[in-house]
């Protein structure tokens, strides 16, 4: 009996699969939030209802399915950098723009906006950096001893090592600013890198696919100056509410076109932009 796939295209033809798949259990979750607890100011404020477990838990698979698809190539390190975020913006609560939520212990009388005093999200914040820590050091010994440690490979852990010091700087300095801007500052940074890594799609990818990258990155980057909108508006239109539904439908997209461009690759993890196989590949 012939195989028509390596097990290594099966393993990341899964994980891209998980990764919309996640994307569906939080759009199954916000529908069910809508119908049993109501409309949300927000994706984000999900947090505060019943489906939070899930919607963490979503970003916690998605930062697994980035992780593991992290590589060598720009895209790869750029989605390896976006998946240390993804549990940031799990953890730390985006500010509450409602009515008191006793249970939760928010009050908000005449602000824009707040957060719950610090508690289990310390637990949470410090989990993630020792953990980022210890994941950065794994990854350049492993890179080391593979002769994979390329300039790119390294670039891409400063930037690591830098986010896991600036999160357990701001914990320690103003851990009240940390959950007001936290995951505010995450979300738009997790964006921006998926903004970049469908640009570069665009750029290398065959013809037939430019244009499906193109729509997303622009998409995306329209959605992100809406929520600066919206978060700076008072009244007016769900701005934050859309640019989030955007941002997520578009991601979705992404990896829609990402699983069906690269289903047949021999070796998607070590693939760099263009397609050349890297040298640790051949």
């Amino acid at each position: 009996m012939r195989l028509t796939s390596t097990s290594t295209q099966r393993t990341y033809r899964y994980v891209r699969i998980g990764i919309i798949g996640a994307v569906v259990v939080l759009a199954v979750t916000l529908t069910l939030v809508f119908v049993f607890e109501g409309p949300q100011p927000s994706i984000s404020a999900v947090y505060y209802t019943d489906g939070r477990t899930v919607f963490t838990g979503v970003l916690f698979a998605v930062a697994l399915g980035l992780l593991t698809l992290a590589g060598h190539s720009v895209e790869q390190i750029l989605l390896g950098i976006a998946a240390l975020y993804a549990p940031i913006i799990a953890i730390v609560p985006t500010p509450h723009r409602g009515p008191d939520l006793p249970n939760a212990g928010i009050s908000c009388p005449g602000l824009p906006g707040c957060v719950p005093d610090i508690g289990p999200e310390r637990i949470g914040i410090l989990t993630v950096v020792i953990a980022g820590a210890l994941g950065i050091a794994a990854a350049a010994i492993i890179t080391r001893r593979e002769r994979t440690l390329t300039p790119g490979t390294v670039a891409g852990l400063v930037a690591c090592a830098a986010t896991v010091i600036g999160v357990l700087v701001w914990l320690l300095v103003g851990p009240a600013s940390l959950l007001a801007l936290g995951h505010l500052v995450a979300a738009g940074i997790f964006f921006m890198l998926m903004t970049a890594v469908a640009v570069i799609s665009a750029v290398v990818a065959a013809p037939r696919w430019r244009v499906v990258y193109a729509i997303v990155a622009i998409g995306m980057a329209a959605a992100l100056v809406l929520l600066g909108f919206g978060f700076t508006a008072a009244g007016g239109p769900p701005l934050v509410l859309i640019g989030e539904a955007v941002l997520i439908v578009l991601f979705g997209a992404f990896w829609i076109a990402q699983t069906v461009q690269k289903w047949n690759e021999v070796d998607p993890a070590l693939l760099p932009a263009g397609g050349i196989p890297h040298p640790a590949s051949r």
